[in-house]
């Protein structure tokens, strides 16, 4: 038969049983908005902690990695001609220097890899701050703030004052947010640094940052590195760490292998020094996928229901088609685009409803529960083809749930269903 004449057929099953339709339709449209809903959500969850892990963490570490050697000792080299068995106990480790050696050059060369965005060195010191009676434990980064700058886009993150401030001013310092809160000071005033061995340096306050990860606001502060290198009774060649910033942070693990054979010193990739964070992205985003999809394959199972039972209720209706000159594949056809348009507004109106309860959810405050993480809304990610998947999916699950029942259809002996 012509295909207008089995879309006037499936037209009126459709809306002879309105009911059926529309339980079938919310079926997939909830299934699909669900799906929408938690993906986005749960991807939105991943790109900021990614980006918050990324504001703090550099995509290339060089580093000297010191491994202390308790192989030989001073009395087994005394010993050396001795028939003696010698054994030291707790053998105490030798000064090592920690310094990067001809980090200039170092740097220097790495610049001229095209895949590199900005080169920082750096200088972190553990610290105590001080301010009157009160006195905090945290650590301090000497660096060029220029290249910090370009690193981890830090006047984006300022609260008060510019990171170019530290040009300006003598003994400047950028404190976090959370310690200067905890110290009560703010811009222009004077605080005290001593470092585990002793030595003091006051520094004026000329900016203050917030990174948004309680961990480092509450503890860190950047100095120029002359002023470190100073504190600690260093020269100016004195740099421990190299941190690098890639064009494609993907290439990280392969640039810093190839890195740490040049320099012949550790090179730790972002995604290997995050690899906890990683990790629990992957957890969510398989978890995510396996409920979601769980969703619309019980939409499915509901359809294939609904088409069962709307097959069993017109049985009578498929006999007189046959018997009216219907070929299978017109049977098949009639029920399969019942199916097929179910799951096609079912699809539409689960994106609405997802794309709408995705947006409400990313204008939902944050609960302000502690100050460890900086986060004023719900992270949510509105990604296009979520949607354009969530669509193909939701078709395909309610084409898969109609295919069984129609072919059911199509093989009714119109002659026995006719006789009773």
């Amino acid at each position: 038969m012509a295909l207008p004449v089995n879309l006037a057929i499936t037209k009126t099953h459709l809306l002879s049983k309105k009911k059926q339709t529309v339980v079938a339709m919310l079926g997939v449209t909830f299934g699909i908005a669900m799906f929408i809903l938690m993906i986005s959500f749960m991807q939105g969850v991943n790109q900021f902690l990614q980006d918050t892990m990324l504001a703090a963490t550099p995509d290339i570490h060089i580093y000297n990695d010191v491994k202390t050697d308790y192989t030989n000792s001073v009395a087994s080299t005394y010993f050396a001609d001795s028939n003696k068995a010698i054994i030291v106990h707790h053998p105490k480790p030798k000064q090592i220097a920690l310094n990067i050696k001809n980090a200039d050059a170092i740097i220097n060369d790495i610049k001229q890899n095209n895949q590199v965005m900005a080169v920082s060195p750096l200088l972190s010191t553990q610290v105590f701050y001080n301010y009157g009676p009160v006195q905090l434990n945290g650590f301090i980064n000497g660096v060029n703030i220029i290249e910090e700058t370009r690193l981890y886009s830090l006047n984006e993150k300022m609260k008060e004052g510019v990171a170019e401030n530290l040009l300006t001013v003598d003994n400047g310092i950028l404190i976090g947010a959370g310690l200067a809160d905890k110290l009560n000071v703010t811009m222009g005033d004077m605080v005290s640094l001593a470092t585990p061995t002793g030595n003091t340096m006051q520094f004026r306050i000329v900016g203050i940052f917030q990174i948004g990860i309680g961990a480092i606001d509450n503890a860190k502060s950047y100095v120029n590195i002359t002023a470190v290198q100073q504190l600690l009774g260093k020269d100016r060649s004195y740099i421990t760490d190299i941190n690098v910033k890639l064009k494609d942070n993907s290439q990280s693990v392969p640039l810093a292998k190839v890195f740490e054979q040049k320099y012949n010193y550790k090179a730790e990739d972002w995604e290997t020094a995050n690899s906890s964070v990683t990790a629990s992205n992957l957890i969510r985003n398989v978890l995510t996928y396996v409920v979601s999809i769980t969703l619309l394959i019980v939409a499915g199972f509901g359809i294939y229901n609904i088409m069962n039972m709307a097959i069993s209720n017109k049985l009578k209706d498929i006999a007189i088609l046959k018997a009216q000159g219907f070929a299978r594949k017109d049977i098949i056809q009639i029920f399969l685009s019942q199916s097929l348009i179910i799951g096609t507004l079912g699809a539409i109106t689960g994106i609405m409803l997802g794309f709408g309860l995705s947006y409400a959810l990313s204008c939902t405050p944050f609960p302000a529960t502690n100050s460890f993480i900086s986060l004023k809304f719900f992270p949510v990610l509105f990604n296009p083809l979520h949607y354009f998947f969530a669509v193909i999916f939701g078709i395909i699950t309610t084409l898969i749930a109609g295919l069984m029942p129609s072919i059911k259809a199509s093989k009714i002996d119109p002659v026995a269903i006719l006789r009773g």
